[in-house]
C-alpha cells in the first residue's frame, strides 16, 4: 500500500484526488491533506509519504519552495494551473503533471504511470533537475526560502545584504541574520537581478544598493563597505563588473 498526501489551498481540488483515488484504494492511502506549503512540509517530515499530490500555486510558500526544503524526496504528482515555463519542467523530470481542471481518465493515467515505475535512486536527482529549472521562472526571484530548525522562512531579496559561499550551501545575510541556502553561487548569480545584485567574488554577491564605499585593498584588489559595516572582498574581475553596474 502506498502512502500518498495531498498538498492543495483549494478544498474542491482536494476533494476531486480524493474521489479519483477510490478507484485506487486497495494501492494508495490518503494520510492526510494540506491546505498550504508549511502544513505539507511537517506532515512530509512526520510521515515520510511514497507520494504526494501537490498544487504550486499556493499561499505563504509555493510547492516548488516547499519541495526545495524536503530532505527525503517523495514521488510527485503535481496537479496545478501554472504557468507554460514550469510545465516544461513538468515534463523533464516529474513523474507526472494534471492541469487544472483534469477528468478522471487524465487522472488514472498518472497514477498507472506511477504505480508502473520501479522505485529508483534517481527519484531525488530528478527533483533537484526539476527545481533547477523551474527555478529560472520569473515567479521565482523574488524571495528566498529557507528553513531555520523547524521553522520556515520567506526572505525578500530586497531584504539581501549579501550572499557568500559556505561549503556545500550559500549564507544569505540580511539585517536580522544570516540563513543557510542549500544552492550554489553560481545558481545566484544566474537568477539574481544582475541590475541589482553582482557578483563581485568567486565566494560573495553583493546588494548594489549596500555598498557604501569601495576602498582598495592589496594588489589587483579592493573592499566594498556595505552599510551594515561588513568589508567585502572584491576581485579583479569583480570590481570590472562592479564598475559596469555602478556606471563609473
Amino acid at each position: 500500500m502506498k502512502r500518498a498526501l495531498i498538498i492543495d489551498d483549494e478544498p474542491l481540488a482536494r476533494m476531486v484526488v480524493k474521489e479519483y483515488l477510490q478507484d485506487f484504494a486497495n494501492q494508495i492511502e490518503v494520510i492526510q491533506e494540506c491546505n498550504d506549503g508549511f502544513e505539507g512540509l511537517k506532515a512530509i517530515q512526520q510521515h515520510q509519504p511514497d507520494l504526494v499530490f501537490l498544487d504550486v500555486q499556493m499561499p505563504k510558500i509555493n510547492g516548488f519552495e516547499m519541495l526545495e526544503l524536503v530532505e527525503q524526496q517523495p514521488a510527485v504528482i503535481f496537479t496545478t494551473a501554472f504557468d507554460e515555463y514550469a510545465i516544461k519542467a513538468f515534463e523533464a523530470h516529474a513523474v507526472d503533471y494534471l492541469l487544472k481542471p483534469f477528468n478522471k481518465d487524465r487522472f488514472n493515467k498518472a497514477i498507472e504511470k506511477y504505480l508502473a515505475q520501479a522505485p529508483s535512486a534517481a527519484a531525488p536527482k530528478h527533483t533537484e533537475e526539476l527545481l533547477e529549472t523551474a527555478s529560472h521562472s520569473p515567479a521565482q526571484h523574488e524571495r528566498i526560502v529557507v528553513k531555520t530548525g523547524t521553522k520556515v522562512k520567506i526572505i525578500p531579496v530586497q531584504d539581501v545584504q549579501y550572499l557568500a559561499a559556505d561549503d556545500d550551501y550559500v549564507s544569505v545575510f540580511t539585517a536580522e541574520g544570516s540563513y543557510l541556502k542549500n544552492k550554489t553561487m553560481n545558481f545566484f548569480e544566474q537568477t539574481l537581478d544582475s541590475r541589482y545584485f553582482v557578483r563581485v567574488h568567486r565566494s560573495y554577491i553583493i546588494a548594489i544598493q549596500q555598498i557604501t564605499r569601495i576602498d582598495p585593498y592589496e594588489k589587483d584588489a579592493h573592499l566594498a563597505i556595505l552599510k551594515s559595516g561588513a568589508k567585502i572582498p572584491v576581485s579583479k574581475t569583480g570590481y570590472v563588473k562592479l564598475k559596469q553596474v555602478l556606471g563609473i
